[in-house]
């Protein structure tokens, strides 16, 4: 698009450099975590954190992350976990939704209702925890599967919207012909949902990734940690060394040096391990950015 006038370059100068800064503000994180989780552990015990480039390189900490047996299986529970819970989560959320939008649905109002209410009113951690309880799906894999299904009502309200912006004159001439309301969602309604089914699940598989409060509350086996919980246990292992290093007295200088050092070697791991949980979502991400983009705007402008 051409630039016509002197106060539209300046503009678009303005807005370039705005959106420069907030790519490097995003993107250096990111880059900090890779070449810190390849320092070597006593180079940052001397010369602190790496700020562009790695001084000492080693490859240690992801030796010490893809070696261990615990942090693999971390890292499948949480794929597979993901995986299942983004298709069954949009599948029957996308269900629910198309049967909310038809407008001969009995009882539509009371269930606009109590959709509207679960969206302010939660039961809490303990009702959850009595719920998984009496269900027998406590400290099981199935905890992470089971209360996930259902997306909530403010995911049905976007499918909602989506819905309805076809025309109904497809579902006339779907039933016309004999199809039944199973045949109309799955060869009709979901082709031409692609954008916002893409856009909500992505956010389902980032939020599903990066949770590790239903390992930490719902769970005690090791066996069933996700890579979340176990980043966080290795943080909080790593602050516990540190501070424990710091409180110790002059004359334990041996015993500081060695804290010290292991505080490094948890620092490294833990950026291994968080390097480990965000490279799946960055690969995926520009697969669905196509639909990701139609999908987030679904519902903004009513026509």
């Amino acid at each position: 698009m051409k630039i016509k006038s002197l106060k539209e370059q300046r503009f678009q100068i303005i807005l370039t450099v705005l959106m420069v800064v907030l790519m490097l503000l995003v993107v250096y994180p990111v880059w900090f975590s890779i070449i810190n989780s390849l320092e070597n552990a006593q180079e940052i015990s001397r010369s602190g954190y790496s700020l562009f480039f790695p001084h000492q390189l080693s490859f240690d900490s992801w030796k010490a992350v893809l070696n261990n047996p615990d942090i693999v299986n971390a890292f499948l529970i949480t794929l597979s976990r993901t995986i299942i819970v983004t298709i069954l989560q949009t599948l029957f959320t996308a269900m629910f939704a198309y049967g909310f939008s038809r407008n001969n649905l009995v009882g539509k109002r009371f269930y606009t209702t109590l959709g509207f209410i679960s969206m302010y009113l939660n039961g809490g951690v303990i009702a959850y925890f009595i719920l998984f309880n009496a269900f027998h799906i406590y400290n099981t894999y199935w905890v992470y599967i089971i209360p996930c299904l259902f997306g909530g009502f403010y995911n049905v309200i976007i499918f909602n919207a989506n819905f309805k912006a076809i025309p109904d004159s497809l579902y006339e001439s779907a039933k016309i012909d004999g199809a039944s309301e199973y045949k109309i969602f799955f060869s009709i309604v979901i082709p031409l949902s692609k954008p916002v089914i893409s856009a909500l699940g992505i956010f389902t598989a980032v939020g599903t990734w990066n949770d590790y409060t239903q390992t930490l509350y719902y769970t005690k086996s090791s066996n069933l940690q996700t890579l979340s919980y176990y980043t966080l246990s290795i943080t909080k292992s790593s602050e516990s060394a540190a501070k424990l290093g710091e409180n110790m007295n002059t004359a334990a200088t041996s015993i500081l040096t060695t804290m010290a050092k292991s505080a490094s070697n948890y620092k490294t791991i833990e950026l291994s391990c968080m390097v480990l949980s965000a490279i799946p979502l960055i690969v995926l991400y520009p697969f669905a950015q196509k639909f990701f983009e139609k999908g987030v705007m679904v519902g903004s402008v009513k026509g």
